[in-house]
């Protein structure tokens, strides 16, 4: 029975390091998606958008668009020249480089009735090492421990993990 449970434990400190490394998918609005007269302001508020996060906006495809916008654009509610359209029902947006990202629907007074979403996106998550500059060579730390892009902190939870997987720890 303790063996179980020592397994259990290792397993669940490898989940619980995966999922800390791993991107997230926002469904913008939540259960009420992409539609008229909602604040989006207020549902982006207390959430921290990374690289590597997606949008997934659902919609009515008959009624509404995602158009991805500059800040003048989203600013003035025009959609007159976007850097990306989509009308499916169900877009999903990669948010592939930091800074602010800019999306309206492009339906007639859509946008000015509050379907306009900014995300400010940031490089990376704070417990994540930034990746090295490409001018720059490490020579002195050629240490290849297999914990790949994982923080000090995930890597020591993950060795852990694997300590109470081999050991029976608990």
């Amino acid at each position: 029975m303790a063996r179980r449970s020592s397994v259990a434990s290792g397993a669940l400190l490898l989940l619980c390091c995966a999922t800390w490394v791993s991107a997230t998918d926002y469904s913008v609005g939540d259960s009420s998606g992409w539609k008229l007269d909602f604040d989006y302001t207020a549902w982006t508020s207390g959430k921290s958008f990374v690289v590597g996060d997606k949008l997934v906006f659902k919609y009515a495809a008959s009624q509404h668009n995602v158009e991805k916008v500059n800040a003048a654009a989203y600013n003035a509610c025009s959609s007159s020249s976007p850097i990306s359209s989509d009308n499916s029902g169900q877009t999903t947006i990669n948010l592939d480089t930091s800074g602010k990202h800019y999306f309206i629907c492009g339906i007639s007074n859509h946008c000015t009735r509050g379907m306009k979403l900014e995300v400010d996106v940031a490089e990376s998550s704070p417990t994540s090492p930034s990746p090295p500059s490409s001018s720059t060579t490490n020579t002195t730390n050629n240490n290849n421990s297999g914990a790949g892009s994982l923080s000090p902190v995930h890597a020591t939870v993950a060795f852990m993990g694997l300590v109470v997987l081999k050991l029976g720890v608990f």
